[in-house]
């Protein structure tokens, strides 16, 4: 790994990092340390970087805001990649616009609000990056990334910048193409939105914020719900069921809030986390037979 950081330097190839612990990363707090983050400030610069990495056999990883990831406690010997820099935005009509991967899916939600446009209420609480949540097709309240994305600017294997429309983005519960291909990277999003009015928008916005708040954990870190809901039931119903609310592990616990949410209460490791996370899954799969799916990602586990 220190001759690739030594290349990426000598060549001038983007912004590093080295040696960053990924509690730091992450929304969950925990995980070992990164070798190396790159921050490619554009199209150039990161399809240098990947050319490089893949020549040389390196590991690597794209990093949004590192919301629905649960890296181990191992260090992580490879590049993670953040496309924070890709953040521009620019409306290109009354209620379309044109936006980076790395910009805030919570900032823009907020932004179209205030500007009286409609569609993307259901994001004002997810932490992720606008890359992020058209990669895992994010969404809430019965409304998610598919109904409000025209197209998306997509670096491919080859190096090639193409668009793909809606349709060929194949969105469904929580899953995109980008899932499918995972060699394919976000780059820009077109969001198409509605007129509406400014003030029922940021009511909305406002009640469902407060409904959070009452229902949801948010005063310790997580990554959001674990499992996906199974059809016609709900994760945290069934995890609670299982008399599994409350439970702890180390510093983790199974949120006694929220049961589809894992927290870290009190200085957790990832090894705390992901044993939870396998409880609930296998307690709910052996007492009614549902094999819940896990939402998250586990990265660098062995």
């Amino acid at each position: 790994m220190n001759d690739i950081i030594q290349k990426i330097k000598e060549e001038n190839i983007c912004k590093i990092d080295e040696g960053v612990s990924l509690s730091k990363l992450t929304t969950y707090r925990v995980g070992g340390k990164a070798s190396c983050i790159a921050y490619p400030k554009d199209i150039n610069e990161l399809v240098n970087l990947l050319k490089l990495l893949k020549s040389n056999g390196v590991k690597y990883k794209l990093l949004g805001n590192g919301s629905n990831l649960l890296f181990s406690d191992n260090d992580y010997q490879g590049v993670l990649i953040k496309l924070s820099e890709f953040n521009n935005i620019e409306f290109i009509s009354k209620n379309k616009l044109r936006v980076g991967a790395g910009y805030s899916l919570i900032k823009l939600s907020l932004l179209t609000a205030k500007k009286g446009l409609t569609g993307l209420e259901f994001a004002s609480g997810i932490p992720g990056s606008v890359g992020g949540a058209v990669f895992m097709n994010a969404g809430a309240y019965k409304s998610d990334m598919g109904y409000v994305v025209e197209s998306v600017k997509v670096l491919t294997p080859n190096y090639e910048v193409i668009n793909l429309e809606n349709k060929e983005m194949n969105f469904h519960y929580r899953s995109s193409y980008l899932q499918k291909n995972r060699d394919y990277i976000c780059l820009e999003v077109i969001i198409k939105l509605q007129v509406g009015k400014r003030d029922a928008i940021e009511e909305v916005i406002k009640e469902r914020r407060e409904r959070r708040i009452a229902s949801q954990p948010l005063e310790y870190p997580s990554a959001g719900s674990v499992f996906r809901n199974p059809e016609g039931n709900f994760a945290g119903k069934l995890i609670e069921d299982c008399s599994l609310k409350g439970m702890k592990r180390g510093g983790a616990m199974i949120s006694d809030k929220h049961a589809n949410f894992v927290v870290n209460y009190k200085d957790a490791t990832s090894s705390d986390i992901k044993y939870l996370i396998d409880l609930a899954h296998d307690t709910v799969l052996e007492k009614y037979g549902i094999d819940m799916k896990i939402e998250q990602e586990f990265v660098n586990w062995e």
